[in-house]
């Protein structure tokens, strides 16, 4: 949950989001990275600490080339616990459509009444 944490707070940023998404088209340097933004280089690269703590970009080596990409980890960890909210989701919709049918099929009845069969 740690990390999970973490990726959340890196991603409160509206920087850190554009960094991501850029990232999402192919992997960059922090020049390549730090080109849209009016901020200085070492901006730019507190704001990628940030993001590789949470474990949401990594860095490659490539002779003297540093860039980065997506770290697909993170994403999946992301993806995972908004999954669990969306199936949580759906059920609770799911409920509701079973309340709202029952509900044309008896209008003339209180949703407590429904549940335990009573009337008025």
């Amino acid at each position: 949950m740690e990390l999970l944490d973490a990726s959340f707070g890196a991603l409160a940023d509206p920087t850190r989001r554009a960094i991501l998404a850029r990232l999402a088209l192919g992997e960059a340097t922090v020049l390549e990275l730090a080109k849209p933004f009016q901020m200085t280089q070492p901006a730019i690269s507190r704001h990628l600490k940030v993001l590789e703590t949470a474990g949401l970009i990594e860095q490659r080596v490539d002779g003297t080339r540093r860039p980065r990409r997506l770290a697909k980890p993170a994403l999946d960890n992301i993806d995972q616990y908004l999954d669990t909210l969306r199936r949580a989701l759906a059920a609770n919709y799911d409920r509701l459509d079973q309340v709202l049918a029952a509900m044309d099929r008896n209008p003339d009845s209180t949703p407590n009444q429904r549940k335990t069969g009573g009337s008025k």
